[in-house]
């Protein structure tokens, strides 16, 4: 994944493939990282540990179903997620306004990772440097760093995660060790109540990005094996390690704040593993975020965008963004990710796998790792952004079930059932 050579707007070749190990390090630091432990602990301080487990298990199945459906669609085209939007339903206008919508989503993730990597550099300095000092000089080094050449991407992963995943053991061990854990599991949830259909839209909306991008990082694999080993890989230590650990952690302490639990149980060590894990997902967010502009940039200007230029621009957006207060809001921001993201994942695995007319001159061109011309490409997906916007709505008023699975499946069915009557209706006019 070099970033002079990362083939944003076109497809990777087969000899520029990577091994197994090299795409599942850097797609299971999206899932073991600071947002997934946030996550837990928001669970296991709002709900009872069976409560909570109940909802990351139906949502690891939906998302483990789209993961894989979108990454075995990238390993096959050697696309990224953007542009296989292009041939999946939403057409070169329809891509820019969902590479709009990735970028926009990752500038969030990007100001709360970074919220609380100079929450916890506050912490430890005892106040001294300030919030929004610590914030800036983090947001706009990061930056810097991933811009001119830093390959955060595969060298931090290999770091980055193993440490994080050993503080949290350590963490867990020390706490677990001298605490009464049965009574602390047993005991009410002292947060804000959260129901197991709400938790289910805030955990699908912490990870759905992830399915998004999946296509990004399975364009450089191999095989179908490989995507399908990643993605269980990716939700055994995300969903279920991390994200378990931190619920039963949150119980124990009864509190929601992770820095409380890395920072001050971890000390020096716990720093360093937040510093690593933010570099390691903020990197991956600026990373996807160029590769979506890059794609806007190709569709309006039929130019290649420069990859420093979006990175610098995307990164200090999202400094602001931590200087604006976004961590306070990591729910809502989930809840809204949650019923967004599921009915775009939803039109492009229906648009790809089952409306053959999208895909027929992809796949003609794929023998010469060729993409069809603008000419041969739909201008505008019309009925995939309506989809989309149908089953968001469906997500948002709808007072039964859970909003994420109620926005996906009226996407897909809303999308599948348009392209049906509009295949007929071009048959006999």
């Amino acid at each position: 994944m070099n970033n002079s050579k990362n083939y944003s707007s076109g497809r990777v070749p087969l000899e520029c493939r990577l091994s197994f190990m090299s795409i599942a390090l850097v797609h299971a630091g999206m899932l073991t990282a600071l947002d997934q432990f946030m996550l837990g602990a928001i669970l296991g301080h709002a709900m009872t540990p069976t409560e909570a487990f109940i909802a990351i298990t139906i949502a690891s199945l939906i998302f483990g179903v789209l993961t894989f459906a979108l990454g075995f669609a990238g390993m096959k085209e050697g696309l990224t997620g953007t542009m296989l939007a292009r041939w999946s339903g939403f057409g070169r206008i329809g891509s820019v306004l969902v590479s709009l919508v990735i970028t926009l989503s990752l500038l969030g993730w990007f100001g709360i990772q970074n919220a609380v990597f100079a929450k916890s550099i506050n912490h430890a300095l005892g106040g001294v440097p300030g919030f929004n000092l610590a914030a800036s000089v983090s947001g706009i080094l990061l930056t810097f760093l991933v811009a001119f050449g830093f390959r955060a991407l595969q060298i931090t992963a290999r770091i980055a995660i193993p440490l994080f995943i050993a503080v949290i053991t350590f963490i867990s061990f020390e706490i677990l060790s001298h605490q009464n854990m049965m009574t602390a599991v047993r005991s009410l949830p002292q947060g804000e109540a959260l129901s197991i259909s709400d938790a289910i839209t805030i955990i699908l909306g912490g990870c759905i990005v992830a399915a998004l991008m999946t296509p990004d990082i399975t364009r450089y694999a191999k095989k179908s094996s490989h995507v399908l080993s990643m993605t269980l890989l990716s939700i055994f230590a995300g969903e279920f390690l991390v994200n378990g650990l931190a619920i039963v952690l949150a119980r124990v302490l009864n509190t929601g704040d992770v820095v409380t639990i890395m920072a001050q149980t971890a000390g020096g060590m716990g720093l360093l593993a937040v510093g690593l894990s933010t570099l390691r997902v903020n990197g991956l967010n600026l990373y996807s975020s160029s590769l979506g502009n890059a794609n806007i940039i190709s569709v309006l200007t039929r130019k290649q965008a420069s990859y420093t230029t979006t990175t610098i621009v995307i990164g200090l957006a999202g400094t602001l963004l931590s200087l604006l207060g976004i961590l306070d809001r990591f729910v809502d921001f989930l809840a809204l990710l949650g019923i967004i993201f599921p009915p775009i994942v939803g039109v492009m695995i229906v648009g790809y796998f089952t409306v053959k007319p999208n895909t027929q001159k992809l796949a003609l061109l794929r023998q010469t790792n060729t993409i069809p011309k603008d000419k041969d490409t739909p201008l505008v997906g019309w009925v995939a952004i309506f989809s989309c916007l149908t089953g968001s709505l469906a997500g948002t008023v709808s007072g039964l079930g859970v909003p994420a699975i109620n926005s996906l499946l009226v996407a897909g069915i809303v999308y599948c059932s348009l392209e049906n009557i509009k295949y007929r209706l071009c048959r006999n006019p």
